[in-house]
């Protein structure tokens, strides 16, 4: 997604998750706001990244639920909240991805912007 819009040109980004299935359809609409389509993206199963080398791993768990990788060189924990736990109105839960949307690409852009 954003990682791959903005520094696809320094990075080779994979995104992975604990639970694989369908994109949040709030984060599509989300990431489409700011001119990233990722509505043809899925989430992929950790496992499908086993033993491949990393420089980095990032990983985003909330409450300190991460699992632990040891093919990564180096592993950066950031923790943002799970928009899958938003509830309330539609406009609402919009309101609270956009929220951590910011947040992340605002994170993104201070860790690796420099590099």
């Amino acid at each position: 997604g954003y990682m791959n819009a903005r520094y696809g040109d320094h990075y080779e980004t994979f995104s992975a998750g604990t639970k694989p299935g369908t994109l949040n359809p709030y984060a599509v609409r989300a990431m489409a706001e700011i001119g990233i389509d990722i509505s043809g993206h899925r989430i992929k199963d950790l496992g499908e990244f086993d033993e491949q080398e990393m420089d980095y791993l990032v990983a985003v768990c909330e409450g300190g639920l991460c699992p632990l990788f040891p093919w990564a060189k180096e592993e950066i924990h950031q923790e943002f909240p799970d928009p899958s736990n938003l509830t309330g109105t539609d406009e609402e839960i919009m309101a609270g991805v956009r929220r951590i949307r910011d947040e992340i690409t605002s994170w993104i852009d201070a860790t690796f912007g420099g590099n």
